[in-house]
C-alpha cells in the first residue's frame, strides 16, 4: 500500500523545473503526470490557463498556457487536486521571430593564436633528430597564444621569433591554451642542418576554411547563426578558438552523393569575397555566430517567422531549406523521427530522415556542407541539420534552434533567468 501511494509523487520529479514560453503565443505543454492532477498559477495576469484544463491535467491532453505579458509565474501541480507536488517556474519572454537561412556560405576562420597540428623531427646533427616542441611538452591541439610575452596574431610572427632565439642561443617563453588550462613552457629551437634554418619541430596552422549553411538571421539583433555544430581542426579534432573570421557568399557547383559509408559533400566555391555577409565572433558546440547587417540574397523569406522551443517540437513531417545547385535555396520534405527531451543545451536533439524524392535523387541524403540547414515545422523554425548517419545517409541528427539562439545572444539563457528571478 505504501509503495503504491508514493509512486505517483515520485514520478513528478521528472517534470521540468523551468519552462520558457513566448508572450502572446499559446503554448501547449504535455505533462506526463502520473495521477489525476490540477494546475494553478500564482500570476494569472502573466500566464493564463484554460479553466477546464487547469482542473483536470491528464496525460492525453496538453495543458494550454496563455502567456499574457513578459514576466515570471509559478505553475503548481496538485495531486488529486489537493496536494502540491511540483512547482514549475514559467518564464514569459518577448515574442521572437528570425529569418530562416538555407544559403550556402563560405567560412573563413583565423584562430586566436597558432594551433599545433603535428610534430616533426629536426636533423640537428649527423645522426641526431629531435623535435624541440615535443621535448618542451607541447601537444597536438595546443593553441600557442604568446611567445616571449608577445601575442601571436598568426604564423607570420613565429619564424622571426624562432630565428632570433636560435641565433642568440636562448629559449622562447611560450604561453599556450590546452582546453581550459593555461600552460607555460620554454621552447629551445634546433638548427636544421639540411634546411639551414632554425626549427621548432612543430606543424602549425592559424586558419581554416570550408563550406556550410546559414541557419538564421535575426534582424532585430543584427546577428546570425550557422552550421549547427562546432568547427574543429581536421588534424587534431580540437575546436578552433576564433580570433577573427568572415562568412561570404558561396556557389554550389556539384554534389558528391552520399552512400553507405561515405557521407558525400557539396562542392562549392566562394563568390564575391569582397562582399562579406558577416563576421565570426564565436565557435561553439552549436555552430558559428556573429554580426550580419542584412538578410542575404536568395532568402525564401522576406521577414522573420516564429521559433519553437525544444518542448514544442513534435515527431512527424517537417522541411529543410538548403541549396543543391548554384545559390537557389529550396524546400525539401523530411520526417522528424525522434525528439530528445532536453531541458538544457545538448547536441543531437533531433533524429531526422530525408523523404523528399528530389533531394534523395540529387544528394542521396545528407551530405557534408548541408550542416546548418534550417528545419521548419508547422511554420516555425525548430532547429538545424548537424550530422549525417554514415551508415544510413538518408538520416541524421539536428539540434534545437533554442540552443543556437542562446549562443547567438538572441535568447536569454536559463541560468540568467534564474538569477533574474532570485533578484
Amino acid at each position: 500500500m505504501i509503495s503504491q501511494a508514493i509512486q505517483p509523487v515520485q514520478s513528478y520529479a521528472s517534470l521540468p523545473d523551468e519552462l520558457q514560453v513566448f508572450a502572446g503565443r499559446q503554448a501547449d505543454v504535455r505533462l506526463a503526470v502520473p495521477a489525476v492532477s490540477s494546475a494553478v498559477v500564482d500570476r494569472p495576469d502573466i500566464v493564463g490557463l484554460d479553466d477546464q484544463a487547469a482542473m483536470h491535467v491528464t496525460r492525453q491532453q496538453p495543458l494550454h498556457l496563455h502567456p499574457q505579458q513578459t514576466g515570471h509565474a509559478k505553475l503548481t501541480l496538485k495531486l488529486w487536486g489537493k496536494i502540491p507536488v511540483k512547482t514549475v517556474h514559467v518564464n514569459v519572454i518577448p515574442d521572437l521571430r528570425v529569418v530562416p537561412g538555407g544559403q550556402t556560405i563560405g567560412v573563413k576562420v583565423k584562430s586566436a593564436g597558432i594551433l599545433v597540428v603535428g610534430h616533426h623531427l629536426v636533423r640537428s646533427g649527423q645522426d641526431e633528430r629531435v623535435s624541440p616542441g615535443e621535448t618542451a611538452g607541447i601537444k597536438l591541439g595546443d593553441l600557442i597564444t604568446h611567445m616571449d610575452g608577445k601575442r601571436l596574431d598568426g604564423v607570420a610572427g613565429v619564424s622571426e621569433a624562432v630565428e632570433l632565439a636560435g641565433k642568440s642561443k636562448k629559449g622562447i617563453d611560450v604561453v599556450l591554451k590546452r582546453g581550459k588550462e593555461t600552460v607555460k613552457t620554454r621552447l629551445t629551437p634546433a638548427y636544421d642542418s639540411e634546411d639551414q634554418a632554425w626549427r621548432l619541430g612543430l606543424y602549425i596552422r592559424d586558419s581554416a576554411a570550408g563550406v556550410g549553411t546559414l541557419t538564421f538571421y535575426a534582424p532585430d539583433q543584427g546577428v546570425y547563426g550557422a552550421l549547427g555544430h562546432v568547427i574543429t581542426d581536421m588534424n587534431t579534432q580540437t575546436s578552433i578558438v576564433v580570433g577573427s573570421g568572415q562568412i561570404v557568399q558561396s556557389n554550389v557547383t556539384s554534389i558528391s552523393k552520399s552512400e553507405t559509408g561515405d557521407p558525400g559533400e557539396k562542392r562549392a566555391h566562394f563568390l564575391k569575397e569582397s562582399k562579406i555577409l558577416g563576421n565570426i565572433e564565436r565557435n561553439t558546440a552549436f555552430g558559428i555566430f556573429g554580426k550580419m547587417s542584412g538578410n542575404p540574397e536568395h532568402s525564401l523569406y522576406s521577414k522573420g517567422i516564429p521559433v519553437a522551443f525544444s518542448h514544442e517540437v513534435k515527431e512527424g513531417p517537417a522541411e529543410i531549406l538548403t541549396v543543391v545547385d548554384g545559390q537557389q535555396v529550396e524546400r525539401f520534405s523530411i520526417d522528424i523521427v525522434h525528439v530528445a527531451d532536453q531541458t538544457e543545451p545538448a547536441t543531437k536533439g533531433l533524429v531526422l530522415r530525408i523523404t523528399d524524392p528530389k533531394l534523395l535523387d540529387k544528394t542521396g541524403g545528407i551530405v557534408q556542407g548541408m550542416s546548418g540547414s534550417p528545419i521548419v515545422q508547422n511554420g516555425k523554425l525548430i532547429g538545424a541539420v548537424t550530422h549525417v548517419f554514415v551508415n544510413d545517409p538518408k538520416s541524421g541528427y539536428g539540434c534545437f534552434i533554442e540552443w543556437m539562439l542562446q549562443d547567438a545572444g538572441v535568447m536569454m539563457k536559463k541560468e540568467n533567468d534564474k538569477n533574474l528571478k532570485a533578484g
